[in-house]
């Protein structure tokens, strides 16, 4: 057989900046080298009667003098430059930043069955068992819902995703589009000021402020109820799906809901 030639080994170049370190661990956390063979390794001896140059820095005042008028005020007293602070935090790392994680600019997450048009079932309120249609999410992460009002008395308000179940029943809101002015500052009610209380006759003459929907909500309720009542006509199944809305949901004996197919 002819000879084979022996391949050769490639040096690996060593990587600039990296040195090898001068003492390491062994096993139990002990190192390899003692203090003293380090100081030979240092090679520190040369060090030892080398005397490094004294900077000196000019010394600057902290005090002045300061001249006062009066006779019997000595004439003139030593004050520090700079004044110490008359209030210290408790703690100080404390730094005022921007807050950048307002609670209105979270993301909202709702559930994948919680599109415009699902009927709903509210679990909480004083419409607590009713059926409502699905108008829209808002900013906020509330669900804007409807009744309508003209079939179960629900007007149109918000809720929380956490109160309400989605089932399969579907309006097809189609080309329908729900005003824009419908959002979170049309639900928030503006407190009125109160009087400042005069006598004892004031606290048993005060009465509760009672919720009373103004004209502009009025006209609002009936244009989106007269908009929804026709798609819920166009329904395949618009004979029943009224009467579907008008009924209660409740569980009756041996009906469990984690049972049951929404």
């Amino acid at each position: 057989m002819a000879p084979v030639e022996k391949a050769k080994k490639v040096a690996k170049s060593a990587k600039k900046g990296k040195k090898h370190p001068l003492n390491s661990y062994l096993k139990g956390g002990i190192l390899r080298y003692s203090k003293a063979q380090m100081y030979k390794r240092r090679a520190l001896y040369r060090l030892k009667d080398k005397k490094s140059p004294v900077v000196q820095k000019e010394k600057v005042p902290i005090t002045k003098v300061k001249k006062i008028g009066g006779p019997k005020n000595g004439g003139e007293r030593t004050v520090f430059l700079n004044k110490s602070k008359a209030n210290y935090p408790t703690k100080t790392f404390v730094k005022k930043r921007v807050s950048k994680a307002n609670f209105s600019e979270h993301k909202r997450n709702t559930r994948r069955n919680l599109k415009p048009g699902t009927v709903l079932i509210l679990l909480a309120g004083r419409h607590q068992g009713k059926r409502v249609v699905l108008l829209k999410v808002l900013n906020s992460g509330l669900l804007l819902v409807t009744g309508p009002f003209a079939l179960n008395s629900c007007p149109l308000r918000r809720i929380s995703q956490r109160f309400v179940i989605g089932t399969s029943s579907r309006v097809d809101l189609g080309s329908y589009k729900v005003p824009e002015h419908l959002n979170d500052g049309y639900f928030r009610r503006l407190k009125a000021k109160k009087d400042k209380k005069s006598g004892e006759a004031d606290i048993f003459a005060a009465k509760k402020e009672r919720f009373v929907p103004n004209e502009q909500r009025k006209k609002d309720q009936k244009e989106v109820d007269g908009a929804l009542l026709k798609l819920i006509k166009a329904h395949p199944q618009g004979k029943y799906f009224g009467r579907y809305l008008q009924n209660m949901f409740a569980l009756h004996s041996s009906q469990y809901p984690h049972r049951m197919r929404f």
